[in-house]
């Protein structure tokens, strides 16, 4: 699994879920775009309730969290670093699947992959990587203005 989605190969990834790295990367960025800890704080290797857990669900508990907090997720962007499987025909079905699990809109979701040319483990085909940024905005009660709220005074 990778980017919510089933992707053939030979090899597969070990994790105490189902190591999906993209989207562990994305749960990390959006946890850490609102200073809210990372996956590991919020879903420990060492609790059997995520054990080989679709990662799918992680991502959808994170992007509730941010909510209830009163976050929007305003974009992502992911790169997946690879040497195989090659990546490039699955990546339109990742922004898909990933865009449905956030609820936002598939423009605003973006996944690249790269090869690391054959150097370190991951050019060893030892393991993959993934990277992940988000960027959030805090959604206001209706009626309320940007100046009235006391930590956003500085603005």
């Amino acid at each position: 699994m990778l980017g919510g989605i089933d992707i053939p190969h030979e090899s597969g990834l070990l994790g105490h879920s189902d190591a999906d790295v993209l989207i562990h990367a994305l749960c990390d960025a959006l946890l850490g775009a609102v200073a809210d800890g990372d996956i590991g704080l919020h879903f420990p290797d060492n609790d059997l309730t995520w054990k080989n857990v679709d990662s799918t669900i992680l991502l959808g508990r994170v992007v509730a969290r941010l909510t209830q907090a009163g976050w929007k997720i305003l974009n992502t962007d992911a790169t997946v670093v690879a040497e195989a499987p090659r990546l490039l025909p699955y990546l339109t079905a990742m922004r898909s699947r990933l865009a449905e699990v956030m609820g936002i809109d598939c423009s605003r979701v973006s996944v690249k992959a790269k090869t690391n040319e054959g150097m370190d483990s991951v050019g060893r085909r030892e393991g993959i990587s993934a990277m992940a940024v988000a960027t959030v905005m805090r959604q206001l009660p209706s009626g309320q203005r940007l100046a009235e709220r006391d930590d956003d005074a500085d603005l």
